[in-house]
């Protein structure tokens, strides 16, 4: 794929992705990912100072799974819902039959008895891996959030 080609892929998957999720269709989502992908969710803080620690960390689909199926049938939260809000991704980088982009976002979250708020903001620090003539699967992302302050209710994948 063509540079060009390659940031509407991007572009495309990024949003079936916050679809999935705004859609509360979670258990699409690990389906965004290769089989050996990594997920993890830290602070911009923690990111620029490259330390590895975050508050969330998947080291394959099948703990995507997990995760969706913990939500589904053991975790107990309020219920409520996002709504992503997503820029162009900024930077879109092939080499080989990886892509590198990153791509800021806003996440809202909606609850029953609440007006919408902002729930965080960052950007997606993404290595995409080239699976056919024109689909692409996320193999690395992490979520670098701007605030080092997470909210209790982090439990929908951001």
């Amino acid at each position: 794929m063509k540079t060009l080609e390659l940031h509407l892929a991007v572009s495309l998957l990024q949003a079936r992705y916050a679809q999935a999720i705004d859609d509360d269709r979670l258990e699409d989502w690990p389906g965004f990912f290769t089989e050996d992908c990594f997920y993890s969710i830290t602070s911009h803080e923690n990111h620029v100072r490259g330390l590895a620690a975050g508050i969330v960390w998947c080291d394959n689909q099948g703990m995507l799974k997990d995760r969706v199926s913990g939500l589904r049938e053991a975790n107990i939260y309020e219920r409520h819902r996002y709504r992503h809000v997503l820029s162009m991704p900024a930077t879109v980088q092939p080499e080989g039959d990886r892509v590198r982009a990153q791509t800021p976002f806003a996440v809202y979250r909606i609850t029953r008895n609440r007006p919408s708020e902002l729930f965080v903001t960052g950007c997606y620090h993404d290595e995409y891996r080239i699976t056919g003539e024109d689909d692409l699967k996320i193999a690395r992302r992490v979520v670098v959030c701007d605030s080092s302050v997470f909210d209790t209710l982090l439990a929908i994948p951001l």
